[in-house]
């Protein structure tokens, strides 16, 4: 018994915005979601969202050749570049985030998984950095 309240007791004191495992390969599923409305190769066409290759780290409504909405542009001007920092509140719930953005994705409302997957898989795409 007292094993498994000492385990329990772990679980409660754990920071609840403590960083997850990423998994890359878990991320590409979830960003199947997304592929109705971006390209997520160098080099790739914009759709109804930008194309996302190398978003983290890219400055926001940089894509050229896409029409960001006024709401986007704005927020980009106040944020600067994509970082999970950005992403993170970002794709967990567009509209809070950017009020008037034209993204109908409503979200991944709390997964945390889902989120820090999806991230890692964005940021594979792109530059590797340090």
């Amino acid at each position: 018994m007292r094993g498994w309240m000492f385990a329990a007791a772990l679980l409660v004191a754990a920071p609840m915005g403590q960083a997850m495992a990423q998994d890359a390969d878990a991320g590409q599923r979830v960003f199947n979601q997304c592929r109705a409305c971006h390209t997520i190769n160098q080099g790739g066409r914009n759709g109804v969202g930008p194309n996302l290759h190398g978003v983290v780290g890219r400055a926001m409504a940089s894509v050229q050749g896409f029409n960001y909405s006024p709401a986007f542009r704005a927020k980009s001007a106040e944020i600067g570049e994509w970082e999970d920092t950005e992403l993170r509140p970002y794709l967990d719930n567009p509209q809070a985030y950017v009020p008037g953005t034209r993204m109908v994705f409503q979200g991944f409302r709390g997964n945390q998984q889902q989120l820090s997957d999806v991230i890692a898989f964005l940021r594979q795409n792109g530059p590797q950095r340090n």
